[in-house]
């Protein structure tokens, strides 16, 4: 648990850069309230206490990392609780959980808050997903957002989605952050590379067979990185056989292109594909 903290700090701090204190405040809020339910609730069972195990900071973190800067603090609280108490403790705490308790409280808020989770901010005095450059965070539109819209030759340069000043969420946005983090968990053997490479690689072939869109814009937009790489790898809910892990990795990437081109609406604006990989 305490070298994926580790692994994440690198986007953690890239989001901040971006961001700024909306992103602190979200991170503090969500690991305390994390930490605080989980001692409530191994008290509540009269179970041994599990803070020192690191895994509601890890979920606290995961959680922040995977919301909009800006949210509601309260709706970060409620997404925590949700996180601790409904996905991990009640069916017994880490070990028992079904579903990664990040994930499924980021489900939950999207249903419950879906205006708020679905409002993002560009990174202040950074170049915006359209080439604009802003002063103070304003409302913008993610790089699939964009996309969505039909209008690829607005997306400025892969630079761009490598460092992070683009919107989305606060732990999405930089590859580069991101990458270091898989390296080093990778290294420090606490993941293999099936899921990753067999989530992103599938996910490149499908963008690859559909056109339209750079394969490589796929993987840089949304928190594709993020999932592939701290999410689908989470250690209770993933397969253990590296096989299991490969078919594992394949389909989620197969339903995360499913979902982005069930409608054709993410891959069938090829005009202007050209122009974002000519960027600098």
């Amino acid at each position: 648990m305490l070298d994926v903290i580790i692994a994440l700090l690198p986007t953690t701090a890239a989001g901040v850069w971006f961001f700024g204190m909306p992103a602190v405040w979200t991170v503090v809020v969500c690991v305390s309230t994390c930490l605080a339910v989980e001692a409530m609730c191994r008290l509540a069972m009269k179970r041994e206490g599990t803070i020192g195990d690191f895994s509601a900071v890890l979920t606290g973190l995961l959680l922040a990392l995977n919301l909009p800067a800006g949210l509601p603090l309260w709706m970060a609280a409620a997404g925590s609780v949700f996180a601790i108490a409904v996905c991990k403790q009640v069916f017994g705490g880490l070990g028992y959980n079904p579903f990664t308790p990040a994930l499924s409280a980021r489900a939950f808020m999207l249903i419950s808050f879906t205006g708020a989770m679905t409002t993002w901010s560009n990174p202040a005095g950074y170049e915006s997903v359209t080439g604009a450059t802003s002063v103070d965070a304003v409302t913008c539109a993610t790089p699939l957002a964009v996309i969505k819209k039909g209008d690829v030759s607005q997306l400025t340069s892969l630079k761009s989605f490598l460092l992070g000043n683009i919107g989305g969420c606060i732990g999405e946005t930089c590859a580069v952050a991101l990458l270091i983090g898989a390296a080093y968990l990778i290294i420090r053997r606490v993941i293999t590379w099936h899921i990753p490479v067999s989530f992103l690689a599938t996910m490149f072939v499908f963008a690859f067979f559909k056109g339209g869109v750079p394969p490589v814009l796929h993987i840089l937009s949304g928190g594709a990185i993020l999932g592939a790489c701290f999410m689908a790898t989470d250690y209770v809910t993933s397969p253990i056989t590296a096989k299991g892990k490969l078919v594992f990795g394949v389909g989620c990437g197969l339903l995360t292109m499913c979902i982005r081109c069930g409608g054709g609406s993410l891959c069938v604006y090829p005009d202007h594909a050209g122009a974002l990989l000519s960027a600098d």
